[in-house]
């Protein structure tokens, strides 16, 4: 993998594991509400950036580039929403891997699949590592909420999807990597509103921002730093090595989970962070 590239996907999986554990700390919220005023932090927050872009790149968005883009929104969409429901109901060291390990497993094998994409020889053996190393962290779904493992298990369905389209939206339709990520914040904000700001979630709003406005502008920054990287990371690299590749944020994801957040069977996991690292070494190598 190109040297930057596997930088940019690195640095990702920090600040991904990073505003994950914000979720989880904040998962007694409803998921909608967390969810929208993330969405909505995050397109205030980048709001000068994304100006400053639109003067000095000035785009041209046609409805091709309109509609690739609001696909990519309603993927992401089911993403968070499912993701923070998880949290709700299972560990951050039990969501988390299950989730991240199916998601980029389905997306290489779409990708060898059907996107042509020819890794090489070691480069599937890292794949095979991260998928069988995730399965490990995960302390195996036997000893797991089994409630947080389903949710886990269809979030990796939407991680799947979103990283095999989001690759071709940057890649073959050229849509700029901030582009995507801004508007796609803004469009789930907008697609939310209704559902948030009217009935019974609309009192919920006000006691949510207060009590979490710190974690809810930390995780708008950190989410849209994340997947910024792994956009440009997509132009760089093919998804079936980037995907692999940004499971080192599982490891990060389990320590932040049993070193803060008290959760049970860090030995364990951390143990199988090495055959992560070994696959994610095989991937950069490939």
């Amino acid at each position: 993998m190109d040297p930057l590239a596997l930088a940019l996907v690195l640095t990702a999986a920090v600040a991904h594991a990073s505003w994950n554990l914000l979720s989880k700390k904040a998962a007694h919220v409803d998921s909608l509400v967390f969810v929208w005023l993330v969405a909505a932090a995050g397109a205030v927050v980048w709001s000068p950036l994304f100006a400053g872009f639109l003067l000095v790149a000035r785009p041209r968005l046609g409805w091709q580039d309109l509609a690739v883009i609001g696909v990519s929104t309603a993927i992401h969409l089911g993403y968070f929403v499912l993701l923070q429901r998880g949290y709700g109901s299972g560990d951050l060291s039990v969501v988390y891997p299950v989730a991240r390990g199916t998601g980029p497993m389905l997306a290489s094998l779409v990708a060898v699949l059907f996107l042509g994409e020819r890794p090489s020889p070691v480069g599937i053996a890292g794949i095979l590592l991260v998928g069988a190393g995730v399965f490990l962290m995960s302390g195996g779904v036997g000893q797991a909420n089994l409630k947080g493992v389903a949710f886990g298990l269809v979030t990796g369905v939407f991680i799947a999807a979103y990283t095999v389209w989001d690759s071709r939206v940057v890649s073959a339709f050229a849509v700029a990597p901030i582009l995507l990520n801004y508007l796609g914040e803004a469009g789930r904000a907008i697609a939310l509103a209704p559902f948030v700001l009217r009935g019974r979630r609309r009192a919920l709003v006000a006691p949510a921002w207060r009590a979490h406005r710190r974690t809810i502008v930390a995780a708008a920054v950190l989410a849209f730093v994340s997947y910024l990287l792994v956009l440009v990371a997509f132009t760089r690299a093919p998804v079936s090595l980037v995907a692999p590749a940004r499971e080192i944020s599982v490891l990060i994801a389990v320590v932040l989970g049993g070193r803060l957040l008290a959760e049970d069977g860090l030995r364990h996991r951390l143990a199988a962070a090495g055959v992560i690292v070994g696959g994610v070494v095989a991937i950069a190598l490939s």
